[in-house]
């Protein structure tokens, strides 16, 4: 590890979710795109494929959602995707 090496190449910006598919789906209709990239946990693809239960792996594979990221996304989109989350938050959480 070398501090001065150290930098943020902004690929994604995930978070964990238990309405994951809901908020995905409210995001898609304000037309923010998001992303699932790990939606199969390792011990269940081909190359790793195993018995063995991770329910771990198998709880965050359900509830991953990356969000729109990069170093070019204005301070306006931001402040969309914040403000939609916002509001799917306000009617879908108790």
């Amino acid at each position: 590890y070398h501090e001065a090496l150290n930098k943020n190449v902004y690929a994604q910006y995930t978070i964990a979710f238990d309405k994951r598919d809901e908020l995905r789906d409210f995001l898609n209709e304000k037309g923010i795109p998001t992303a699932i990239h790990y939606p199969i946990p390792l011990h269940k693809q081909p190359a790793f494929l195993s018995d063995d239960c991770c329910p771990k792996a198998e709880h965050a594979a359900n509830r991953v959602l990356s969000l729109p990221m990069s170093p070019y996304l204005t301070q306006q989109e931001q402040d969309e995707v914040v403000g939609a989350i916002d509001a799917f938050l306000d009617v879908n959480v108790e």
